[in-house]
């Protein structure tokens, strides 16, 4: 078991660097509290990965995916659309603050879930839980995934520090519609470029929305006249 655990652990977490799954954490923690982030992605993974043993260990079987990226695009455009809507809180409502919260941990959690239906990391997780140790198979994967996806949450942690919060608002927007164009193109095209083409013209219509945007307000701000009156010092 120690063996599958090792091994595992290691392939999944080289096979998550630079992944989506790693974009996905990283533009969830702009947005929530890492320690939401982490659980959403730990829960989602432990599930993922229990299905992925067991159709590895005990099926031996691949699971069809094309119908589970259409569901979890259209789940990605909402989310983007949720994040432009933005969260408003008052102060004094605690109560509502904890349905905010527990929200996102059920947002983040489902998302990661349906991402990783037919990933290559499940399909990996598949195909290590047909010849090593099951249980070793499935702590190994899960925990390397969550270390890997970690180390995106810090440094989207970071960049929350330092981005205005509308940045961070319309960029994660974006990847979430980025993520959701992409997965929904791969159910109806699977093994195609309609995805990669989909999600780069996602991409390129943000950012020339977006900095179209912000010309004519930067232009906006430079026309609009003075009212300030000088001040005039009389001495006699």
């Amino acid at each position: 078991m120690l063996s599958a655990l090792l091994l595992s652990f290691a392939v999944i977490f080289v096979a998550e660097l630079g992944d989506k799954s790693q974009l996905m954490a990283m533009t969830f923690a702009l947005r929530y509290k890492w320690y939401i982030v982490i659980g959403g992605i730990t829960v989602a993974t432990t599930v993922v990965h229990l299905v992925s043993v067991a159709v590895g260990h005990f099926l031996g079987l691949s699971i069809p995916t094309e119908l589970i990226s259409i569901v979890g695009g259209l789940a990605f455009v909402i989310f983007g659309l949720w994040t432009l809507r933005g969260d408003s809180l008052s102060e004094d409502e605690g109560a509502k603050a904890s349905k905010v919260t527990r929200s996102a941990f059920i947002a983040i959690a489902s998302a990661f879930f349906l991402a990783e239906l037919g990933d290559k990391t499940m399909l990996a997780t598949v195909t290590l839980a047909t010849d090593n140790n099951w249980v070793g198979v499935w702590i190994g994967s899960t925990v390397g995934m969550v270390a890997a996806d970690a180390l995106a949450i810090v440094l989207g942690a970071v960049l929350g520090k330092h981005l205005p919060e509308r940045v961070i608002q319309y960029g994660a927007a974006v990847l979430f519609f980025v993520f959701g164009v992409s997965l929904f193109l791969d159910g109806i095209a699977p093994g195609t470029a309609a995805a990669v083409i989909g999600a780069a013209s996602v991409l390129s219509i943000s950012v020339i929305v977006w900095t179209s945007i912000a010309v004519v307000r930067r232009r906006k701000q430079r026309a609009q006249p003075s009212f300030e009156q000088p001040n005039v010092l009389n001495e006699k």
